[in-house]
């Protein structure tokens, strides 16, 4: 009997489907769970498939072919440790263990180096798309080296999900470049869904039902916002809840969970003073969402406007579309940002072309944009901002009064929108040739004597002035 093309840990639900993924484009598996009866069950109830269940590590890593291939699906951190550390003893030099699991990327780097050492090679391996992206097809975003690419290649083009053509995978770059790319796609994702809550609040505040809902978002799919998201957000407002004959979503408690990855790529970007504003304040806001019981409170003691949006539906939907549109370019913009600064840190020389091309299609964030995001740099590979190719400097020019429209309106009303308006700001902030940083330096150099640059010296000259002495 041959031996398995492929190995799988961790049989969770995106463990399973990835293997159901797999098995389904011709290649044998075998999987290993440390719960056996897990492993035995999902064998038994696929009969008819090409697979291989093991009882022990040993028995799955010996059901192998050479070199050996393992994915591992189990919770980052400790656990991921664990099953390399029980690995270690079984492998032979050239086998290659893959963390499919949103690991961050530092401990990638960690473990490749780790493995490497031993003379096994390790790929860091970012995968999107949940558990329908798993089994139909996930964009896939691997790290390591490209020699490992090359033998893993064709599992991984045959599972991935495809776009105009292309399967939504490609080499990263090395060492932890496949998981910071995945936690940067996490990032921008935290910023498009606060984006359409915030576009959802402000239309619940102006009277809008679930049923309008669902067909202003189902509409919005049609056209230039046409994304994995809106097209769920559309689904959603379409469900009543069984028990009150409501609407589901108004009976969902608006409290918000969060796995890690947004506050991982906050931290990033402070490491590498980048700014990523909207995802911050998505980050920011889920956090503000879990503080239900003090979020009640304050609401009986602090005093805000009672919302009065005296504007015709239509003209309000249109509006809003084109806020959510260019705040959604800024959260891309910011996250792509953060990407250009660590590749140059790292010397990964990551090709943002190829990054956008596998998110068009599998992950959560796929969008028809991001077919514009492509074709920006294929065009121009050293693009200093995605807001200034010539597209979404369009978008945004158009855009940009609807925008401030709608911070400025929802403001009025009190309806909180912190990534619109981060975003927003960030658009005025880069756009400025002149900024107030100058009163800044000279508070800076007035208390600490930290000098600054002038607007008639060159570049790079300091300076520094005597200031009086205040006595406070």
């Amino acid at each position: 009997m041959s031996n398995s093309d492929f190995g799988l840990i961790g049989l969770a639900v995106m463990g399973q489907n990835l293997v159901l993924n797999v098995e389904s484009r011709g290649f044998k598996v075998s999987v290993y769970n440390r719960t056996t009866s897990v492993t035995d069950e999902f064998v038994a109830a696929h009969p008819d498939k090409n697979l291989v269940g093991s009882r022990t590590l040993e028995e799955f890593v010996q059901s192998l072919a050479s070199p050996r291939k393992i994915m591992i699906m189990v919770k980052a951190g400790k656990p991921v440790d664990a099953v390399i550390e029980s690995l270690i003893p079984l492998l032979a030099p050239g086998d290659i263990v893959i963390d499919g699991g949103n690991s961050l990327y530092t401990d990638t780097e960690r473990r490749d180096k780790w493995l490497g050492d031993l003379g096994f090679r390790f790929v860091g391996t970012g995968v999107s798309g949940g558990e329908e992206g798993a089994r139909k097809g996930p964009a896939i975003m691997p790290g390591g080296p490209a020699s490992t690419w090359k033998v893993l290649k064709p599992i991984f083009e045959a599972i991935a999900a495809k776009a105009e053509g292309e399967p939504c995978v490609t080499h990263i770059g090395p060492g932890g470049a496949g998981h910071f790319v995945k936690m940067i796609h996490n990032g921008i994702e935290y910023g498009d869904m606060q984006l359409i809550c915030e576009a959802y609040n402000i239309f619940k505040a102006a009277g809008f039902t679930a049923k309008e809902l669902a067909k202003v978002f189902a509409e919005w799919n049609e056209g230039a916002l046409e994304s994995y998201l809106i097209q769920i957000t559309a689904e959603i407002f379409k469900q009543t809840d069984p028990e009150t004959g409501a609407p589901i979503v108004e009976m969902i408690l608006d409290t918000a969970g969060q796995k890690g990855t947004g506050k991982w790529t906050i931290m990033s970007a402070v490491d590498n003073a980048v700014v990523i504003s909207t995802i911050n304040a998505a980050v920011e806001a889920r956090i503000l969402s879990s503080m239900k019981d003090k979020r009640v409170a304050a609401s009986a003691q602090l005093e805000g406007p009672e919302p009065e949006i005296d504007i015709k539906k239509k003209k309000l939907v249109k509006k809003v579309h084109d806020a959510l549109y260019a705040s959604k370019i800024i959260s891309y913009a910011q996250g792509l940002d953060l990407i250009t600064t660590m590749s140059a840190e790292k010397n990964w020389d990551l090709d943002l072309s190829a990054i956008a091309a596998i998110w068009r299609g599998g992950c959560i964030i796929r969008a028809r944009f991001l077919n514009r995001i492509t074709e920006a740099y294929r065009a121009d590979p050293k693009l200093g901002n995605l807001m200034l190719a010539p597209f979404f400097r369009d978008v945004l020019n158009e855009s940009q009064q609807n925008w401030r429209e709608i911070v400025a309106m929802a403001t009025l009303n009190g309806i909180p929108v912190p990534a619109f308006s981060a975003s927003l700001g960030y658009y005025d902030s880069y756009r400025s040739a002149v900024l107030p940083a100058n009163l800044l330096q000279a508070q800076r150099d007035f208390f600490g004597a930290h000098t600054y640059e002038r607007t008639d010296k060159p570049r790079g000259q300091m300076f520094h002035t005597d200031w009086p002495e205040v006595i406070g």
